[in-house]
């Protein structure tokens, strides 16, 4: 990959010239040295920004947690549907509705189908090996995006950035997350570096990829990466971007027509259903128009109202750099405004702009000492020379924040994960065990961390009045069923609870200082055989909650138990 030829954008020299007629100074104007010089001025290499990646991405797959029951019900299920023939089906893959991708499900089964031959029954392991195939993605798109920063605006941004990708909360937990908005995250990564290394075609490409596998309505965050490559290079943009979307459209409707067993197209059925048939995201819950800003600074503190800062900025920082900067980072802007207008939001709606984040922050961290070189005639000034000295401060400052907000949020709400693995370790119940959810039925973490002697899983009516998932239905089809029992209006079946919870073998409950009873409560009938500790959210102040404080974070947080029971024999 020839780079030499991609220059940075410096702040014209004091010299005697105004500076409307100065040349701008850039890396191939610098003077050759003899002392591994051009090794420095081609940037940072491959190799250590990945080995970060690589490390800080396999602590994410083997200790994040699950945050959202969209991620088991929609793509962990389906996944373990197709490895195992079982599994959750929710009202989005029924066939009637079709709007929900077999072909990104087949992306990861790239992992997790030889995890299965390899590990066996050994669910839980192909559960983690998923991850770290995600984490491997993330890693190789965001280094793309780190060299290529490094290559054409220097060294010390892509260092930021590299930082922050590694170990801002919002990366580190979105990183191997198995989410489509994950993906999309994966793709802009990639393409943004593609586009800084002019690859535009390739960067076209890899942006259809990111809309039509991954997340449709990410194609407003990938406009202004393709609009610039079409600007750049219009017919092998456009050829690129043309081929990809067909290959990928008809690879989709031939998957779909596989599992579904009708021609459909996913990908067209979400759009519709989202935006001509108005979707009724409301269903499912509505934010106000802040809580993306709030979200944001939960999971990059400072370095989120940094990366804001950036277009105050920008008459500063144009200085330095050129277009092709603004075209990486708007996307961030255009997003955020995009989704802060929708009524229903989600924490992984934003992923997608989580590495622009890092990088807006890293740029504005990098010119904050050319915000008083404009103000004093003098190049060096103390305020100055201060300034680039509180950098790496402003950066330590956020990544230790950072670290406090991912330790109280693995720390405080793991323990779903953990009570869950301990299943394999009572076997002793026999087959035929029937295992049974209640409230708690949004923090499943998959049937890959239940056990084959267990033969159901099943709901039980604790006042929840949405619809829940269902097992896949083999006998009405399996994936390619449309049982009568899903809606789209989010509306509660009567089949979907169990009606005698005699029946049931074991039960998950959070029990938490509230006032009324819970069924392990009752001993004579239950004995608890895992106890773990949850956190509380709302009896927890929110500073304390979100921040890992050393000493304060136990003692000032309210914690519940997570406990699995087992019915005591009679």
């Amino acid at each position: 990959m020839d780079l030499t030829t991609t220059t940075r954008q410096r702040r014209p020299l004091l010299s005697g010239s105004s500076s409307s007629s100065a040349k701008p100074y850039s890396k191939t104007d610098k003077p050759r040295r003899s002392d591994g010089g051009d090794a420095e001025d081609r940037g940072l290499g491959w190799f250590l920004p990945f080995i970060a990646l690589c490390y800080l991405r396999y602590m994410s797959a083997t200790s994040n947690i699950v945050h959202d029951c969209d991620e088991v019900f929609n793509y962990w299920e389906p996944l373990h549907y197709l490895l195992y023939k079982s599994g959750f089906q929710t009202w989005e893959y029924s066939s009637n509705f079709a709007l929900r991708s077999y072909l990104y499900i087949l992306f990861h089964e790239l992992a997790g189908r030889p995890a299965s031959w390899w590990f066996g029954d050994d669910k839980v392991r192909v559960f983690y090996a998923v991850r770290l195939f995600l984490g491997l993605v993330s890693a190789v798109s965001d280094t793309i995006l780190v060299v290529a920063l490094s290559r054409k605006y220097g060294k010390r941004i892509a260092t930021y950035a590299v930082a922050m990708l590694c170990l801002t909360s919002g990366c580190f937990f979105a990183s191997t997350s198995f989410l489509p908005s994950s993906f999309s995250m994966y793709a802009m990564s990639l393409s943004s570096g593609l586009l800084l290394f002019e690859k535009y075609a390739m960067a076209v490409a890899v942006s259809v990829f990111g809309v039509i596998l991954g997340w449709p309505f990410s194609i407003l965050a990938f406009l202004p990466i393709v609009v610039y490559a079409l600007v750049k290079r219009f017919k092998q943009a456009f050829i690129s971007g043309a081929a990809t979307s067909i290959l990928l459209l008809g690879l989709s409707v031939l998957v779909d027509h596989y599992y579904y067993k009708r021609w459909t197209s996913s990908v067209l059925n979400l759009l519709i259903y989202n935006v001509l048939g108005g979707g009724e995201s409301h269903l499912y819950g509505t934010e106000g128009p802040l809580f993306y800003i709030k979200n944001g600074f939960n999971n990059f503190n400072l370095g989120f109202v940094l990366a804001i800062l950036f277009i105050v900025l920008f008459p500063v920082i144009r200085r330095k750099y050129d277009r092709c900067l603004l075209v990486v980072i708007s996307p961030m802007y255009i997003w955020l405004a995009f989704m802060s207008l929708q009524p229903h939001k989600e924490e992984r709606f934003l992923y997608p702009i989580y590495p622009l984040i890092c990088v807006s922050a890293s740029v504005v961290i990098e010119n904050i000492p050319e915000l008083f070189r404009e103000k004093y005639s003098t190049r060096e000034s103390l305020l100055v020379t201060i300034t680039k000295y509180i950098r790496p401060v402003i950066l330590g400052l956020i990544l230790c924040a950072s670290h406090a907000r991912t330790f109280s949020l693995i720390n405080g709400y793991s323990a779903p994960l953990e009570v869950y693995k301990l299943l394999e370790h009572h076997d002793d119940a026999g087959p035929g065990s029937v295992l049974c959810v209640g409230s708690e039925w949004h923090r499943y973490p998959s049937s890959f961390f239940v056990p084959d002697y267990i033969s159901e899983v099943r709901w039980i009516d604790d006042g929840f009045r949405g619809l829940l998932p269902f097992p896949f239905n083999s006998t009405l089809g399996g994936t390619a069923a449309s049982p009568s029992y899903f809606n789209n209006k989010n509306q509660a079946s009567d089949e979907q609870f169990l009606k005698n919870i005699e029946t049931c073998t074991f039960l998950i409950e959070l029990q938490l200082s509230r006032p009324y009873a819970y069924r392990g409560s009752d001993l004579s009938t239950w004995e608890a055989i895992a106890v773990l500790p949850y956190l509380d959210r709302e009896l927890s102040p929110a500073k304390y909650r979100s921040f890992f404080i050393p000493y304060k974070w136990q003692e000032k947080n309210v914690f519940g138990k997570y406990i699995m029971l087992r019915r005591v024999p009679k």
